[in-house]
This record gives C-alpha cells, sequence and structure tokens, in this order.
C-alpha cells in the first residue's frame, strides 16, 4: 500500500471524529484559523478559501482565515524577533473559545505553529495539527495536548503535502455533510 492508502486506512474513524467536531464548532459559530509555513502556508491558504468560498454550488459558506496572508502582521510581528509566536499572537487578538485551530507542519517542528496549537488549546479552540515524518513535536503533542493529530508517516515533502491536502478536503467534505443533517450538531 502506498503511504496515503496507509495514512487513510488508520485514520478514517479519527477523521470521522475530527469533521463532527468540526461541524459542531462551526455550527456554534466557531471560525477556523489555519497556518503554516512555507509551501504549508498555501495550504492553509487552500482550507480557508475552501471553507470561505465553495466551489460546489449550493454549500455553505463557513468563516475560515489563513492566518499567513497578512505579510504586514508576519513580517511586523517578526520584526520584534518573536518568530515563534507569530500565530499565537494572532490567536490572541482573532480567537474565540468555539474557535478552530489546524496548524501545517512538514515535520511537526515549526516552533511558530507548535507554539500557536499550544496557545489554541489554552484558549478552548479545537485543535488539529497536520504534520509528516515521526511527528515531531506535533506528534508528541497530539498524545495529550492536541484535539487531533494528522501524521503523514514519511519524509517525502510531496507525499506529505499531497496527503494533507486530500485530507483538507475530506474534512470540507464531511463537514458539510454534517451541516446536511443538523439533528447531529445539537
Amino acid at each position: 500500500m502506498s503511504v496515503p492508502e496507509v495514512f487513510f486506512a488508520t485514520e478514517t474513524g479519527r477523521i470521522a471524529e475530527a469533521c463532527w467536531a468540526m461541524a459542531c464548532r462551526f455550527y456554534q459559530g466557531g471560525r477556523l484559523h489555519a497556518f503554516g509555513n512555507g509551501a504549508w502556508a498555501t495550504d492553509a491558504q487552500h482550507v480557508s478559501v475552501e471553507f470561505v468560498h465553495p466551489v460546489i454550488v449550493g454549500k455553505r459558506a463557513l468563516p475560515a482565515i489563513a492566518l499567513t496572508n497578512d505579510s504586514a502582521t508576519l513580517s511586523g510581528m517578526m520584526a520584534g524577533g518573536d518568530v515563534a509566536m507569530s500565530f499565537a499572537r494572532q490567536l490572541n487578538v482573532l480567537a474565540r473559545p468555539q474557535d478552530m485551530a489546524m496548524g501545517f507542519s512538514p515535520d511537526g517542528r515549526c516552533a511558530n505553529v507548535v507554539a500557536a496549537l499550544s496557545r489554541a488549546r489554552q484558549m478552548g479552540l479545537l485543535t488539529l495539527g497536520l504534520t509528516g515524518g515521526d511527528g515531531g513535536l506535533l506528534g508528541q503533542m497530539g498524545q495529550t495536548e492536541l484535539d487531533f493529530c494528522f501524521v503523514v508517516q514519511t519524509h517525502d515533502p510531496l507525499v506529505i503535502q499531497e496527503t494533507h491536502e486530500t485530507l483538507y478536503h475530506i474534512l470540507w467534505e464531511l463537514v458539510h455533510i454534517f451541516f446536511e443533517h443538523e439533528g447531529l450538531l445539537k
């Protein structure tokens, strides 16, 4: 079996649980805050636009923001020398307890992603880490400090990113299926 096949076969139940938890948060008025670095910043942007501007006619738009989009805010925070807190500081200002935080890291070792997910958890947000390799710090956090941590067990960044992209499309689709059955969200 390929890495993605193994990942999805192993994680099916937790993916369904994550979809339900996300749908419940959206139903309560929550918003998705997504973040990552480099190529994974584009994944944060991609998942955000999927929720805000659904490509499938008739699907409900849901509130999401990529914390990577505001270059002035990010570069201003980094100019102060505290790069590791760049996303956490944004969550401090923007997030509410019913919100969700989705952090992307290719190896689970991006300090600002780790710090933001830790802060999100402290604030009561639903936390989702998407990473690869051995999971790094995110994988360790996922055992006790994250609601969901999805580790694609390969060191190939292309396979990790491809699998993450498929995962967040599944999350998007199943969240909408739960919205079609709102009785499950009450």
